[in-house]
């Protein structure tokens, strides 16, 4: 490794560095709802994209990628390898169009506005005997302050040699974008009527176009009704003869631009192998970049990379580790690749409310059990977001309840991008204490949305995942042990001396993890906002605990979803999972251990940043929330951790509904080793009968009568994060520590480990996807794909990293 970083000095031109500040994060593939689309952290700004379509018939227009989309039915599409910092890897496979793409990303550092970044889209054919005749459209558009010029003088019949435009803008300073040929494109240059278009045969193609501000993310639109626009126009001269044009010749951009365009787009058309570089100059870097830069540059990243994936998540004991382990570099990186920047107003109703949310109104029910306050839905201020995202083709947006586990494992690959992400979610947190659990910002992003879920409420929570990404890095920054001769519990804030550390130069997206004081602030820095997110938890989402009959040792932890309807309890995340009733004094177990969880993570950051009174606080609240699991939710009949509801009597009774609700308290660590309950719960989950299957934990168990009946949502289908969970406890708690339960939880890690990892690997090498979920009876992946949001924690399950 420090060989091949030694090697690379001698190519700084060519090789980007690898650096640790927020300017090597400035650009990316932060459009992820794209197959390619690049823009800057940058609210109002550049933003680029690609489109393809087949030439080898007029219908394919009409299906041109760009948005992913699973109606594409692309056989397949990932980045393979990728890093926030410096690039990556991507290769997608259009059997439709007969045409495997690569795409290459190169991030140069340099300057003072965030670097610079060259792009290499190539392709070949699928099959070699079957034609592959393409189109592929860049586009580069501005929003906000700036311009955008055509510098390559205009022709009318297009462009031969690189195209190139000029811009500049406050942020990103003077730039340059250049669009240039790879060496051996060929064209379809021959067929009825070729003649006609000898002089336009063979050329880039290209249009400007005047856009609406807030629209370049319609780019698509504007630029192919362009197309069309202008293949109407051409194909007149066609009618009536008893053959057409290659659709070549017909489907091109204009060749023309309006004065003031601040959307370009440049055209390309290919007849099999192909190859073309798009480079992004920003003047301050001063460097020049050219294909040499991707050729010897993507291959240096791509080395460089593999080595530094094989020491972070090693796989061990297995005879298949070279497909394993491209398995889990490419459900890494899309994870990675997936990670968005999203710019723009949300949808909030302050108003809404079921009629069981509110503890003091009635239980009758009008219209349709909801409540609108007079001013209804409104659009807020515009807020930023860098955020994972589930799925690039279904869910590419923020989500609160799996940013928590998408943190985890971006974590272990580059903590301090962690930590931005992190900090921009806390950022969001809003003076009451509430952060929406979808972040919807922007049309575009509410353009994938239907209207019915795209109003937020203020009173709805989701499970608190970000505390996961705070005890996560806490975590990490414990394992650095060798040097520090502190515990973080006892040197910080604590008057004890802090020892300056003996390193120089922090490793890629570690400084938060080499320097205290780096560690120490950021911590600081989120700690208020956690604690006001924390308050708002406790108060808006309490469960009733006097009333109903009820005993428990503490009288303050209990807590219920506000935000559920008569089917579904989409604030907790578990959407159709059967509940009890609506009723206001219900009691939900699965938040109750959430809270528990969040007390233990906030006693931790206390004691980290050494607020002793506030740590004694947190503390006592955990122990609370513990014993309360007990004491309310605990039923000695079914003999598992259960809901508590209200009858007709207004009686407290247990809701037992086995599945991944009953198995809270023990995948959140909350139950010591040696507790009476563990056994139960390990019988339970631990019962082919019920929850185990050759595929992973299911949802809920088999023997249910609404096991796999309705939507099917989380009614025994098997998620992939509820399974880490569960190997996170038994690989971290109780295999580790004695108790009567040891030797049953090491066979029970050790085989659901291997069951999660064959069967999801399994279906990736079938239909070249992770999924969203997968069948408890046959495996087989369902709903949403790629998801290689937390499916993607099977590189995590394969490396024991939890």
């Amino acid at each position: 490794m420090q060989l091949l970083w030694l090697l690379l000095l001698f190519i700084p031109s060519v090789t980007p560095h690898p650096f640790n500040t927020s300017a090597s994060l400035v650009w990316g593939t932060y459009r992820p709802n794209l197959y390619f689309g690049l823009r800057p952290r940058i609210p109002q700004s550049l933003m680029t994209g690609l489109i393809w379509f087949g030439t080898q018939d007029y219908q394919s227009f009409t299906r041109a990628r760009h948005a992913c989309d699973q109606g594409d039915k692309l056989d397949h599409y990932t980045w393979t390898q990728f890093d926030a910092r410096e690039g990556g890897i991507q290769v997608l496979r259009d059997s439709q169009n007969n045409v495997k793409i690569t795409t290459e990303l190169l991030k140069v550092d340099g300057g003072e506005d965030g670097g610079s970044w060259a792009a290499r889209i190539k392709g070949e054919p699928i099959n070699a005997g079957l034609p592959s005749h393409t189109s592929f459209i860049f586009y580069a558009g501005l929003e906000g302050m700036g311009g955008l010029d055509l510098e390559t003088d205009e022709d009318e019949n297009g462009i031969e040699g690189p195209i190139a435009l000029t811009g500049s803008t406050p942020e990103l300073g003077d730039f340059t974008i250049r669009v240039v040929d790879g060496p051996n494109n060929n064209f379809v240059s021959g067929g009825p009527f070729s003649d006609a278009f000898a002089k336009r045969i063979g050329r880039t193609h290209y249009s400007g176009y005047r856009v609406p501000a807030g629209n370049i993310w319609r780019a698509k639109d504007f630029i192919l009704n362009d197309v069309a626009e202008n293949a109407r126009k051409a194909v007149k001269d066609f009618k009536g003869q008893d053959s057409v044009p290659h659709p070549s010749f017909i489907l091109q951009l204009s060749d023309d631009t309006f004065s003031g365009s601040n959307l370009f787009a440049v055209q390309k058309f290919f007849d099999g192998k192909f190859q073309f570089d798009v480079f992004f100059e920003s003047q301050s870097a001063r460097t020049k970049l050219s294909s040499a830069t991707l050729d010897e540059g993507v291959t240096a990243f791509s080395t460089s990379f593999t080595q530094r994936f094989h020491e972070i998540f090693p796989i061990s004991d297995s005879s298949n580790w070279e497909a394993l382990d491209a398995f889990s570099q490419a459900i890494t990186s899309n994870l990675l690749g997936g990670i968005g920047y999203f710019f723009g107003t949300s949808i909030v109703d302050p108003a809404f409310s079921y009629d069981w949310d509110d503890d003091s109104a009635p239980m009758d029910s009008d219209d349709d059990d909801k409540r609108h306050g007079a001013d209804g839905p409104h659009l807020t201020e515009p807020r930023a977001l860098l955020t994972a995202t589930p799925s690039r083709s279904f869910f590419p947006r923020g989500f609160y309840w799996d940013e928590g586990f998408h943190l985890v494992h971006i974590g272990e690959w580059d903590n301090d991008l962690s930590l931005e992400i992190l900090k921009d979610w806390v950022d969001l947190i809003d003076d009451d204490g509430w952060v929406a659990r979808e972040q919807i910002l922007g049309e575009e992003a509410r353009s994938k949305v239907p209207a019915e879920f795209q109003t937020q409420v203020p009173s709805f929570a989701n499970p608190p995942t970000l505390t996961m990404a705070v005890t996560a890095f806490i975590k990490r920054f414990r394992r650095q042990d060798e040097l520090t001769d502190l515990d973080l519990g006892l040197g910080f804030g604590t008057g004890h001396p802090q020892m300056p550390f003996a390193t120089s130069q922090p490793s890629r997206g570690s400084r938060y993890l080499e320097d205290r004081d780096l560690a120490l602030s950021f911590l600081k820095s989120i700690y208020e906002p956690l604690k006001r997110h924390y308050e708002w938890f406790r108060r808006t989402q309490r469960g009733q605990l006097k009333q109903y009959g009820r005993k428990a040792r503490s009288r303050t932890e209990a807590y219920r979803w506000r935000g559920r309807s008569e089917k579904h309890v989409l604030t907790s995340g578990m959407d159709d999972y059967p509940r009890a009733p609506p009723h206001i004094g219900e009691l939900h177990l699965d938040l109750l251990s959430w809270m528990a969880f969040f007390s233990r993570t906030m006693k931790e950051m206390a004691e980290f940043v050494g607020e002793e009174e506030d740590r004694l606080y947190y503390a006592s609240n955990e122990k609370g929330a513990i014993d309360n699991l007990d004491d309310l939710h605990w039923s000695e009949d079914s003999q598992m951790y259960c809901d508590v509801g209200v009858d007709d009597d207004d009686e407290s009774y247990h809701v037992c509904h086995k599945g991944y609700l009953s198995l809270f308290p023990f995948l959140l660590s909350l139950l010591p080793p040696d507790s009476p309950r563990l056994g139960s719960i390990l019988d339970l989950l631990h019962d082919p009968g019920h929850l185990w299957s050759p595929y992973g934990i299911r949802s809920l168990s088999a023997s249910h009568p609404e096991f796999g009946m309705g939507e099917n949502y989380w009614r025994g289908p098997v998620w992939v994060q509820m399974n880490y969970l569960a190997l996170q406890a038994l690989h971290e708690t109780y295999v580790v520590h004695e108790g009567p339960y040891q030797d049953k939880a090491r066979t029970i890690y050790s085989e659901l480990r291997q069951n999660v990892i064959d069967n999801v690997f399994k279906v990736y090498e079938r239909t070249g996807y992770v999924w969203e979920q997968y069948d408890p009876n046959t495996g087989e992946g369902k709903r949403s794909h790629p998801f290689t949001g937390w499916t993607s924690l099977v590189t995590l399950i394969l490396s024991e990293k939890y």
